[in-house]
This record gives structure tokens, C-alpha cells and sequence, in this order.
């Protein structure tokens, strides 16, 4: 009869353990442990293609200007979209459209007097806090072209696309100049789809020996 008394009482202490709710503060601890190698994972991988990205760009821009310069500039389109919500392509896209035919010159003057590799207006780059000298100037250009797309996807209402017609303007010559970004990207991405299957035959092939 003792031992059936004991053995009742152990049972009931269980089941009062099992049913005990949870702390907040474990779930909250629990979850963001579970979340974190996730949010590290994106981040690396984002950090992957972007370098990716910055290779092939280089590649484009050399068959435009010298060696040196190509992997200047595609440096820069890299660190000048950290920490936005563009990628690499995005600039490379754009200095492509307007200075691609010019050498992706620093000292490229358009007729209505856009300036520098990614052809800023004078009121347009001061309206950032650059003055028209500083477009002669890759790095500070490269800073006020991101500023004036962030003003361009707010007028777009977050479509990207549009938002690089009206980098350029409106009208034919708006509509044109996108024609010439579809084939500018349609020239990278093709070029990362073949250094990507370069990338998977050489990890297949590690993997086989």
C-alpha cells in the first residue's frame, strides 16, 4: 500500500511538471537561436553573390576602359551598395547605359550637363550634398547615383525597374535607355550563369575524386 501511495504521488508531481507552461523569455531565447544561423546564412550567401556579381562586372567594364580602371569601378559598385537594398548589377546597369560608350569616363559631360560615370545633374547630385566637381570624383558619383535611385524607387513605389527609367528621364528616350539596360544585364547575367557552371563542374568534380 506504501509503495502504491509513492508511486501515485511521482506520478502526479510528472504530470504536474509536463503541464507546466513555458517561460516567455525560453521560447523567445529557444527561437532566437533557431533563427540566428538562418540570418548569418542569408547574409553570407547575399555576401557570396554580390561578390560574384563584382567579377562579372569588372569582366564588362574592362571590355569598355583599361584593366585598372574596370576593376576600380566594379570594386566600387560592391562597397557603394553594401548596406542598401541594391546589388552591384544595379550600378553596373546604370554606368553601363550612360557612360559604356564614353570609356565609363569620370570626365564624361552629357549635352544637358549630367556629369561623371553615372551622369548626375548638377541640382540633382547637390540636392545629396555633392557639388558638380565631386562627380568627377567614382567613389562620391557612385554614393550620389545610390541616393538618386533610393529617390527614383520612392517615386516608383518600390518597382525597380521603373525606377531606372526614370533615373534617366521620360518619353522615347526614357523607354530607350531601358532597352539598353535589359541587354546590359541580359550580357552580366549570362556571364554569371557561365561562371556559376564553372563553379558546380569543379565542385562535382572534387566531390567524384
Amino acid at each position: 500500500m506504501r509503495k502504491k501511495l509513492i508511486y501515485l504521488m511521482c506520478l502526479f508531481v510528472l504530470t504536474a511538471c509536463e503541464n507546466a507552461p513555458f517561460k516567455l523569455s525560453e521560447i523567445q531565447s529557444t527561437s532566437s537561436l533557431a533563427t540566428e544561423p538562418s540570418i548569418l546564412d542569408s547574409r553570407s550567401i547575399s555576401l557570396i553573390q554580390r561578390k560574384k556579381q563584382q567579377a562579372v562586372i569588372e569582366s564588362a567594364f574592362s571590355r569598355r576602359t583599361s584593366p585598372d580602371r574596370a576593376h576600380r569601378l566594379a570594386a566600387i559598385c560592391f562597397d557603394k551598395t553594401i548596406g542598401t537594398v541594391f546589388m552591384p548589377f544595379d550600378l553596373a546597369e546604370i554606368a553601363l547605359a550612360e557612360t559604356g560608350g564614353h570609356n565609363l569616363s569620370a570626365r564624361a559631360v552629357s549635352v544637358r550637363g549630367a556629369r561623371g560615370v553615372w551622369q548626375l545633374m548638377p541640382q540633382r547630385a547637390k540636392s545629396h550634398g555633392f557639388s558638380t566637381k565631386d562627380m568627377q570624383d567614382d567613389g562620391k558619383c557612385a554614393e550620389a547615383a545610390v541616393c538618386e535611385l533610393y529617390t527614383k524607387l520612392d517615386m516608383a513605389q518600390g518597382n525597380l525597374e521603373r525606377a531606372k527609367k526614370y533615373y534617366c528621364g521620360q518619353g522615347p528616350q526614357a523607354n530607350a535607355y531601358m532597352k539598353k539596360i535589359r541587354l546590359i544585364r541580359q550580357e552580366m547575367m549570362t556571364e554569371l550563369n557561365v561562371q556559376n557552371d564553372k563553379l558546380a563542374l569543379v565542385d562535382s568534380g572534387s566531390r567524384f575524386r
